[in-house]
């Protein structure tokens, strides 16, 4: 599960930095520092991971109850899992946006600025 989340997440943002070459390269055309950039995709990454987290946590709890019977062991809403499960995942979010924020820093402004 952390593979498949970790692979989805960089999927994401793979595709977002895709689709924001332009502005991208427009933002460092007209002086952004290469640290400016990284921070703007990581931060919307772990926003976006964060959202999710978020949304994944509530739904834990709201239907534990019904999942009861399958875990083992282990209390339904038991909140040292929870918490374990959503740092780890946290983790992995923050790790997954590093690849497409150096992609991000190194698009040459002149060639995006000609894409279409």
């Amino acid at each position: 599960a952390l593979v498949l989340s970790a692979a989805g997440i960089f999927g994401v943002l793979a595709g977002r930095v895709a689709e924001r070459t332009r502005e991208i390269g427009v933002r460092s055309a007209v002086g952004a520092t290469p640290a400016r950039i990284v921070r703007l995709v990581v931060g919307q990454g772990v926003r976006l991971a964060a959202i999710g987290l978020a949304i994944g946590a509530v739904g834990t709890l709201a239907l534990g109850r019904l999942l009861a019977g399958l875990l083992f062991e282990v209390t339904p809403n038991d909140p040292w899992t929870l918490a374990a499960v959503v740092a780890a995942l946290a983790a992995v979010a923050a790790a997954a946006c590093v690849i497409p924020a150096q992609r991000a820093v190194r698009v040459d402004p002149a060639v995006a600025l000609r894409a279409e």
